[in-house]
């Protein structure tokens, strides 16, 4: 074989490889979607008890990110992580079963919607506290560092959160350590139920991160593909010892802050107005227009089927026991 053939062979299998690598998103996209609706319509049956945050209109922040993550990286998501599991390779009918409290969930139906844990596959918490995972990511990127290891932790958290203790006093020590932590802002421009003008004077929250001599950049969340492209860089420059990176990603929430939630903090036009930016539709169109071929109805029939065998099978897990009481807590 000519050196020329080879080469085009060579390019004619990564072309190939990317295309699967970018209908894998798309699928996962779809899962992801899907098991937040059902997770809604659940919760409205009483068959998940407790608070429930969706991710609905965000998926293409953590989708996007987790894309370019190898297995042994590290995430870290906030109190509305089933889309951070599920991009990290969450198995959703162990997540489902966590949601609904069942023993056959991931942290045996005791820790609920905010409190996952898949560390199997790399995502190794969510917490209900606001900014809390910051400094475990931290902590993390740390460890990766001084082992001599290629591993970074990845951390998502929310806007409210770059007003916190927890935020500033993190990123200043991976700024001054040059950790291998990237840093990625879902920035739906609410904090629970306050808008971000009431509660900081600082338009672009990457702002925050270049005061500690941080690389940032803020782009559209809702394009999958900017930040696949975004957090690739930022990994890159991460395992090869050039420190950490801020990315200020700029989203929307299509659901409130919490399943209930009243929602009379936010206008009905500018839900409308945001549902026509929706990360999924977007990423069919760049495909589309990059010439990856796929069939969007069966993509996203797939993945509504998967989520109802997932149902099934987690609804028939038994509840906790009293038994179970004292079972994965360690000193």
């Amino acid at each position: 074989m000519s050196s020329a053939s080879a080469k085009n062979k060579a390019a004619a299998a990564q072309e190939t490889a990317d295309a699967d690598a970018l209908r894998a998103m798309l699928d996962t996209m779809w899962t992801a979607r899907a098991f937040e609706e059902r997770a809604s319509e659940l919760y409205a049956e009483g068959e998940i008890k407790g608070l429930l945050h969706l991710g609905i209109g965000q998926e293409g922040v953590s989708i996007g990110a987790c894309s370019v993550l190898d297995p042994g990286d590290v995430v870290y998501g906030t109190h509305r992580p089933h889309v951070h599991a599920i991009a990290k390779g969450a198995d959703i009918t162990k997540l489902m079963a966590e949601l609904a409290g069942r023993s056959t969930g991931y942290c045996g139906g005791k820790g609920g919607s905010m409190h996952v844990a898949a560390p199997e596959v790399g995502f190794i918490t969510a917490t209900g506290i606001v900014a809390g995972n910051i400094p475990l990511g931290l902590g993390a990127a740390d460890e990766f560092k001084r082992r001599g290891s290629k591993k970074i932790a990845v951390v998502f958290h929310g806007d409210g959160a770059s007003q916190t203790g927890s935020f500033h006093e993190s990123i200043n020590i991976a700024s001054l350590w040059k950790l291998p932590l990237v840093m990625i802002c879902e920035n739906n421009g609410w904090a629970e139920f306050t808008p971000l003008s009431s509660h900081t004077n600082v338009e672009r929250l990457a702002v925050h991160a270049e005061t500690y001599g941080i690389p940032t950049v803020t782009i559209d969340g809702n394009d999958a593909f900017a930040v696949r492209e975004a957090v690739a860089v930022a990994v890159e420059r991460a395992r090869s010892g050039g420190g950490p990176t801020f990315i200020e990603c700029l989203t929307q929430r299509l659901r409130g802050h919490y399943e209930g939630d009243p929602g009379k903090y936010r206008e009905l036009s500018q839900l409308e107005e945001w549902k026509k930016k929706d990360p999924i539709q977007r990423f069919m169109v760049a495909l589309a227009e990059r010439g990856v071929e796929f069939d969007a109805d069966k993509v996203e029939q797939a993945a509504r089927d998967r989520v109802e065998v997932a149902i099934k099978e987690a609804l028939a897990g038994p509840l906790p026991t009293e038994a179970d009481v004292a079972s994965q807590v360690y000193a």
